[in-house]
């Protein structure tokens, strides 16, 4: 590469993002009458926290010479102030009127008569306590295919093999033609049955 070339004589470079100047806005001081920049904060004092004056360096010595944050305020409010000072200005209460602290009172009290809740942390109730536990209720003893069987039979999911056999035969003898007098119009009830006592031996209770 040549680099005495007159190509490179015409090739302009603009500055990068981080050689360009910010123009800025200078802040005019704050004090009456005063037309110089403001490049010094003061704060605006109590009960305006987080507010600040703009000041020429002149204009914030001075005032900063004078300033009180606590001017105004009488011996009691500078008590009360010293100490809430003491717990960083924070909310306080009894003990036993936070509801944190009600709720691990009534762990205690639960704990000291013998019905304590889980040991690990559960403040989303994912685990549940317990008393839930001990009262939830136990799994089904058969499945959803077994109950409809069961169902069709007119029996709960409590029947045994002894039971579902005697329901069984007390249907079949009640709705074959050949015991009620030929009678075809419970056919249909009749192949329920069969078909329902059919599932219960496939899944094993009968």
């Amino acid at each position: 590469m040549n680099f005495n070339s007159r190509l490179f004589d015409r090739i302009r470079i603009g500055p990068s993002e981080a050689e360009e100047v910010v123009e800025t806005v200078a802040v005019r001081c704050d004090h009456s009458g005063c037309q110089r920049a403001g490049e010094f904060r003061a704060p605006k004092g109590r009960g305006r926290e987080g507010q600040f004056f703009q000041f020429c360096l002149e204009h914030v010595k001075a005032y900063n010479a004078t300033y009180n944050y606590f001017s105004g305020m009488n011996d009691e409010a500078l008590a009360a102030y010293q100490k809430q000072e003491e717990i960083g200005h924070r909310p306080t209460w009894k003990l036993g009127v936070n509801s944190k602290a009600a709720r691990m009172s009534q762990r205690g009290r639960a704990a000291a008569a013998g019905d304590a809740g889980p040991e690990v942390q559960d403040g989303f109730n994912i685990f549940g306590t317990r008393r839930e536990q001990q009262a939830a209720k136990p799994e089904p003893r058969v499945g959803a295919v077994a109950r409809k069987a069961l169902d069709a039979l007119g029996l709960d999911d409590t029947a045994d093999s002894v039971a579902i056999k005697a329901r069984y035969k007390e249907l079949v003898k009640r709705f074959h033609p050949d015991a009620n007098g030929g009678d075809r119009s419970c056919e249909g009830t009749l192949q329920e049955i069969l078909k329902a006592y059919q599932q219960l031996k496939t899944t094993g209770l009968v």
